[in-house]
């Protein structure tokens, strides 16, 4: 079925296409990004494209390193109460922003306060509920009392929203951004590119080595696909996953991919039949065959995993098989259902989001041998969002990675989660407990476990189907230096250069 499968999906043939000449700098990266940007306000930032720019203009007060692990930044240190309920940052002293004027806490203390404030619209606001007050005793020292014990909080700071800005520029910030990253802005023209240039300044000596970065906005994969080719364009970020193997074979070009914890899923609507009874849903991820979905829906740029949790976590749980599909065992979960004979049901896919239509086209032909018959149904990605989307039974739909363990799974599983009401409405006791235990836990190994425990109880029970986590692949010529991919699908080219 396999091949099958992947024959009748086969890429797309990506015709070439000329460009104009590049404007030539030294030192200056020529970074390919496929869609314009509606803001530089990190705080309100809900792109891909512009999370870029929110790490390379602005700092957090932490970092989450690759392996998802949590370090300074513009803090350079933190201790937490026995309680874990009061939080003391300290701040790193002597960091600029790039106007020249020195980083305060009062600037932290307006930033996660302006985050908070729900007339902002920033989608990091819920993480920051639980803050029940914030308190500056001087200009380098910051400290959060929380509502309740939360072992993960210094990791929130890591997040793409979460970028510390002046307090007396909120005004200006969407036009022109002021922070202390290791690039400053210098002009956005909309439609066509973004101008950054080196921040003399950062606090970390000799960074970045760039003079400057260039982003060309193409939203045709042909046109950054020729760029890259031809010299014209140094990197593409987020390549089409259908143009990776003609890139590999170019000798030019260097192919970097990078696991994440960005997922696609099936999501089955708890509060529609016939997915309101757990013996379907759990049929339904039964059928499946997840290393054949990564093949057909990623052409091979995935992982299989059990829920969002990818396999390079720590909190992985290895002891959970990756079981191929079980006919036979789905039947009988749906003969027990109440569906001897399976049922008819639609599944709605996003035009325009192409991993999770082949998702759904492979879905069908998997389900078809334990009796569900799938008739799909094509959307229009706006309209999949204000009429599919939280709405509809059965359907495909997507995450970025999230930098912190707890905002990738709670808001998801937990039965008064953000993101749980508005999908699949599941509500499983023994998985809210796990969470909520999982963020009172006062060591990694306590931590650890909890979280091996709902991968268990989410495969046991599954609130929908995440078959596969996604690799974050970018291209770029061999002439760039010291680049690699970042699981949280930003650049980071503080130690990038061009040769």
């Amino acid at each position: 079925m396999k091949k099958r499968l992947i024959g009748a999906l086969g890429a797309a043939a990506i015709s070439m296409t000329a460009l104009m000449a590049p404007a030539m700098a030294d030192g200056n990266l020529r970074v390919a990004i496929p869609s314009n940007l509606n803001t530089l306000d990190a705080a309100k930032t809900k792109l891909g494209e512009e999370y870029i720019m929110n790490f390379l203009i602005f700092s957090g007060l932490t970092e989450v390193d690759g392996k998802g692990s949590v370090k300074p930044d513009l803090a350079e240190s933190w201790t937490k109460s026995d309680d874990q309920k009061t939080w003391t940052f300290k701040l790193r002293p002597g960091v600029k922003f790039h106007d020249g004027s020195p980083l305060e806490a009062e600037d932290v203390k307006a930033t996660i306060e302006r985050i908070k404030d729900k007339a902002t619209g920033s989608t990091a606001r819920v993480n920051f509920d639980l803050v029940e007050s914030i308190e500056t005793p001087d200009k380098e020292t910051i400290v959060f009392k929380l509502k309740i014990p939360y072992s993960g909080f210094a990791e929130l700071f890591g997040d793409r929203q979460v970028r510390i800005m002046k307090r007396d520029e909120f005004d200006t910030v969407a036009t022109h951004p002021i922070g202390t990253g290791p690039f400053m802005f210098k002009s956005f023209t909309p439609g066509d590119r973004v101008e950054l240039v080196k921040n003399p300044d950062y606090y970390i000596k000799g960074e970045p080595k760039l003079d400057a970065v260039t982003f060309r906005i193409m939203p045709e994969s042909a046109a950054q696909i020729a760029a890259l080719e031809t010299g014209d364009i140094d990197l593409v970020w987020s390549l089409p996953l259908e143009s990776i193997d003609q890139m590999k074979k170019n000798p030019d070009v260097t192919v970097d991919a990078t696991p994440t914890s960005t997922w696609d899923g099936l999501i089955m609507n708890a509060a529609k039949k016939p997915f309101d009874d757990a013996r379907v849903r759990k049929a339904v991820l039964m059928a499946l065959d997840k290393p054949a979905l990564v093949e057909v829906a990623l052409y091979g740029q995935g992982t299989p995993t059990h829920t969002m949790i990818p396999p390079s976590h720590p909190y992985y749980n290895k002891d959970i098989p990756i079981s191929p599909p079980d006919v036979e065992g789905a039947k009988k979960l749906l003969a027990e259902a109440g569906f001897p004979d399976g049922f008819e049901t639609t599944l709605y896919v996003p035009v325009g989001r192409p991993t999770r239509e082949r998702l759904g086209i492979a879905a069908k032909e998997f389900l078809a041998p334990v009796g569900i018959k799938v008739d799909i149904q094509r959307v229009p990605w706006d309209k999949f969002v204000k009429e599919i989307e939280g709405k509809a039974a059965f359907y495909t739909d997507g995450f970025f990675s999230r930098p912190t363990i707890d905002t990738s799974i709670y808001p998801f599983f937990h039965s008064t989660g953000s993101w749980n009401t508005q999908l699949w409405n599941y509500n499983n006791p023994a998985i809210d407990k796990v969470l909520d235990d999982a963020r009172a836990a006062k060591t990694e190994e306590e931590r650890a476990a909890l979280y091996k425990q709902f991968q268990a109880l989410a495969e046991e029970t599954p609130a929908g189907a995440i078959p596969y986590v996604l690799n974050h692949v970018n291209a770029y010529r061999k002439n760039v230096k010291g680049f690699a991919s970042s699981p949280m699908m930003w650049l980071d080219l503080r130690e990038t250069t061009v040769q």
